[in-house]
């Protein structure tokens, strides 16, 4: 049937901010309904209180409520919009909870207002874990032994009666918040305690544990025809066990029987029709035994597009929010165009004739004295994933995108060897298993003994030992002996020309050099959704080596943009809002644009943001190869944070041309000593400071120095592995610590200014002129990252004097360094002085949060300026509206109870807020502002 005509308004509810188990594959779903409802002529009004998200951009939606996720909030926008239905499933379960909430106080019935995407009796069957159990009881859907818990004695009696282990699982939660398994009895207490505390409604379902059984998940779309179809079958690399987020998954299923994955999609749909009538997305998650009979069991059921949403969207190239937004308002799916053929139904299931592996990514330095034993509560902060030909190729392009100091799984010489510290590291998982399993059989430990441990499915293992045999073989040649067919079957295993460098003992330069003399070269795959069934349209691509390329390299101007890499505390959604920007802005100035990343939650790697997408690692090798099939007129560095910074270097050697600020002067904003030596010349105040490569250098420069110091290394973001000593063996500690880290970074010494404030600019730049965009004053005093800072936009405090300093300061830096885009300057004041604390000639993490204050898309004028289209007098800048936004920093500790909490120089939130607030006597600032004092009085 057609879309339904009554739905004229749709109010979208966001995911809020960036927390640990909900990320930006929200944004990306988000962002991808409003276009999807917008192209239909419905009035998009969307609520979302994260100001780093492409979601929240007045090109999204009509009307944008950067409100609070409260019935308040949502009442508001009810009586100030003709609503006509609410779709609450893009914006994960925080979205889905308010949905609820306003639900039981009445307010959708108040005000007429329709739920589309789902129904409440769906969430509340698949969030009632006890409602759950039974229905699935009623359709014959196995699951294991189970009973909900609302008290502490309640649970303990079901602990008796099952025996141990168990899992508890908390209900109304998101990212497994609240669940564990429990294999010991004396664990018990805490960890209901804990997942009771956990649940809004104080319920746990107590489950039965299936240890060792392996994990799957299938993401479906369902019509109001009642038509049903799978998008993907995702598999966990890890058994049950460890929460699926931080698990290694693999798409397609490699290790299930076709018998048994027919049962799966049959149960899977079954379910779907069971919890309620509705038409749009789901995930549903599933337990098989790992032997012959491939028994099966229910899990869960999400009702929404999940966080394996964005994930499957990437990796069929099937667009679930743009589909599933279009169901909601009535659709059926054989109406609808796929986009990616062109001229075929999104009425199918997508065939993929590739491999897809998602790694997650973690920040457990971030977090001292956290458990990083991986389990049932997600702990990861982002993810990448590799395409290839095959599971070798894409598991080698997936860790090459994890920016971990790796250049693949194996082969550089980083293996742990201590086989004790190996098999405890494979019976309880953490970050760094896959390596450690890469390690155990490289040992010699049986492949048996590896599987019995990790209970990782022995085809995984084998995939893996392979490589390993595959690797002696190689290691047994040089550069000069090894063939052609050798080298191609490294490179079709999805090696790195660094990896293969090491193990013939040779330079990266070498191998790469013989394999194109000998026409081994990357060629181009689309990602098509149908396996080249049908000629795809869509310019979607993947690398690979063998003989046909399907990327054709056009004769017009085009422009790369290098994106930001995997989610991680200190570079996060905000080098994505940028990136996708850029490549707007390019775009619009009639370049094609070509997006580079390796991170499938976000919206530049949306398939039709820019003209062209590679999803490759943004690592060397991979980048230099699209440069030279591309042959652009230049690559944006300065929008993918350091990432896409860090390339700036090789890019400048290459002869690549930088688009916007020079690498000369990227270059020397970063060298300490040499920007020091221009703020001198230009008469601008800055901490003593100095640069050093070993502990005996920092001890001697302390004595000129004096304490307290703040110990960096160059080159980092969110403040890694700084921090304020205030002694010589706290100072020599900080750089051993570092230099194991680090070893090739210098390491930054700055006298500290204790009880400063600390303030920052961000501008753009033409080169000569500058326009200031946004002057923020941070609650904190200086010493405190400014990630983790509350800051007020514009300053509430500071004087003329010092405002004035700000100004004249950041313009002199900026023409100083040749700007042409974004800087960023972060000052501490001190006895009405301004001391320079740092230059960031890029986008900072705090553009999106100006942009969406003023409401002006500095990231478009930055990008026009970069490329030469403008300069700074061409531009007419709204009039600031009076009143002030303040960026509100959003943690995740409750993941990791047990670590430090106290903030420092180094980042640990994990998101932002933005609220506005009229004056100076608003309760809010009152609160937060309370902190300085308390910081003051330390």
């Amino acid at each position: 049937m057609p879309r339904n005509k009554d739905i004229n308004s749709i109010l979208i509810i966001g995911s809020g901010p960036i927390v640990i188990g909900q990320a930006c594959e929200f944004d990306y779903s988000g962002s991808q309904a409003a276009r999807s409802l917008k192209e239909e002529g419905i009035e998009i009004s969307l609520i979302n209180s994260n100001p780093a998200t492409i979601m929240t951009d007045p090109m999204t939606a009509d009307h944008v409520y950067l409100l609070p996720l409260n019935p308040q909030s949502i009442e508001q926008i009810l009586k100030e919009q003709n609503i006509d239905a609410v779709l609450p499933t893009m914006g994960g379960q925080t979205a889905l909870n308010l949905c609820i909430e306003c639900d039981e106080l009445g307010l959708f019935k108040k005000y007429d207002v329709d739920i589309v995407g789902v129904d409440i009796k769906a969430i509340d069957i698949t969030e009632n874990r006890e409602e759950f159990r039974k229905l699935l009881a009623t359709i014959d859907i196995p699951v294991a032994p189970s009973k909900t818990a609302n008290s502490f004695l309640e649970g303990k009696a079901i602990a008796q009666e099952f025996g141990f282990p168990l899992v508890i699982r908390a209900s109304y939660t998101l990212g497994g918040t609240g669940a564990s398994f429990v294999h010991h009895p004396e664990d018990f207490d805490e960890l209901l305690n804990r997942g009771l505390h956990a649940s809004p409604i104080h319920e746990v379902m107590i489950d039965k544990a299936v240890i060792g059984w392996k994990e799957y998940e299938l993401e479906l779309l369902r019509d109001n025809n009642d038509n049903i179809i799978i998008i993907c079958s995702i598999e966990n690399f890890d058994p049950m066990g460890v929460h699926t987020g931080d698990s290694v998954t693999v798409a397609p299923a490699m290790t299930l029987s076709d018998k048994t994955y027919q049962k799966m999609r049959d149960m899977a749909i079954k379910m779907m029709r069971a919890i309620g009538n509705f038409a749009g997305g789901c995930n549903v998650q599933f337990a098989v035994s790992n032997d012959e009979k491939e028994e099966i069991i229910a899990i869960e059921i999400n009702p929404r597009v999940s966080r394996s949403s964005a994930l499957a969207s990437k990796a069929t190239g099937y667009p679930i929010a743009k589909i599933a937004a279009k169901l909601a308002i009535g659709y059926n799916l054989d109406e609808l165009p796929n986009q990616i053929t062109g001229n075929t139904s999104a009425f199918f299931e997508p065939t993929l004739d590739y491999v897809i592996v998602k790694i997650p990514r973690w920040n457990f330095d971030k977090f001292k004295g956290a458990d990083r034993e991986l389990g049932l509560q997600m702990k990861s902060v982002g993810e990448v994933m590799g395409i290839g030909r095959n599971f070798q190729e894409a598991l080698q392009k997936a860790c090459q995108s994890l920016e971990i100091r790796r250049n693949g799984l194996g082969a550089d010489g980083r293996e742990l060897t201590n086989q004790d510290e190996l098999e405890k590291s494979l019976a309880r998982p953490s970050w760094n298993r896959l390596f450690h399993v890469y390690d155990a059989l490289k040992l010699g430990i049986p492949i048996e003994k590896v599987q019995k441990l990790s209970k990782i499915d022995a085809w995984f293992l084998h995939q893996i030992f392979d490589l390993i045999n595959f690797e002696k073989v190689i290691a047994g040649q040089t550069i000069d002996s090894i063939d052609k067919e050798m080298l191609f079957e490294a490179k079709h295993k999805g090696y790195a020309d660094r990896q293969i460098a090491h193990l013939l003992n040779c330079l990266e330069s070498e191998v790469y050099k013989k394999r194109n003399a000998l026409g081994i070269k990357r060629v181009y795959k689309l990602v098509d959704t149908c396996a080249a069934e049908f000629e795809a349209q869509t310019p979607y691509y993947y690398s690979s080596f063998g003989e046909e390329n399907e990327s054709v390299s056009s004769d017009k101007k085009k422009i790369i943009v290098l994106g930001s890499g995997p989610n991680r505390i200190g570079q996060g959604i905000e080098f994505d809002y940028s990136c996708v920007h850029g490549v707007l802005a390019a775009k619009a100035l009639g370049y094609e644009t070509i997006m580079i990343n390796c991170n499938p939650e976000t919206v530049s790697t949306d398939f039709d943001t820019a003209d062209k997408l590679y999803f490759e690692p943004v690592f060397w090798e991979h980048i230099y190869d699209i440069i030279l099939h591309e042959k652009p007129e230049g690559v944006i560095v300065q929008l993918g944070g350091q990432t896409a910074l860090k390339l700036a270097e090789k890019l400048d050697r290459y002869n690549i041309p930088i688009i916007g600020t020079s690498f000369a002067s990227l270059d020397l904003a970063e060298d300490r000593g040499r920007f020091s030596t221009l703020l001198k010349a230009l008469d601008i105040p800055y901490p003593k400071f100095g640069s050093v490569t070993s502990a005996s250098e920092g001890l001697k420069l302390s004595d000129e120095l004096g304490f307290p110091l703040l110990v960096r290394p160059s080159y980092v973001l969110g403040g890694q592995n700084m921090k304020i000593v205030i002694n010589k063996e706290d100072l020599e500690r900080q750089i051993i610590k570092i230099h194991s880290i680090m070893p090739e970074n210098n390491i930054l010494l700055d006298h500290f200014l204790s009880g400063a404030i600390e303030a920052e600019a961000d501008a753009i730049c033409d080169g000569d002129d500058s326009y200031i965009i946004g002057v923020m004053e941070h609650i904190e005093p200086a010493g405190i990252h400014s990630g983790d800072s509350y800051a007020v936009l514009p300053p509430f405090d500071l004087s003329k004097k010092v405002l004035d300093q700000i100004e004249q300061y950041t313009k002199k830096i900026a023409k100083a360094l040749k700007v042409k885009g974004l800087i960023n300057i972060q000052f501490a004041i001190k006895d009405e002085v301004v001391y320079i604390i740092e230059a960031n000639p890029r986008a900072s993490r705090t553009v999106p949060f100006i942009a969406k204050a003023y409401q002006e898309p500095y990231v478009k004028y930055a990008t026009e300026l970069m490329l030469g289209a403008k300069k700074i007098k061409d531009y007419t800048f709204k009039p600031r509206k009076k009143g002030f936004a303040i960026k509100v920093p959003v943690f995740s500790f409750n993941k990791f109870p047990n670590v430090n909490k106290e903030l420092g120089p180094e980042m640990k939130s994990t998101g932002e807020e933005i609220r506005f607030i009229d004056d100076l006597k608003d309760p809010f600032f009152r609160t937060v502002y309370a902190e300085r004092n308390l910081y003051l009085s330390r």
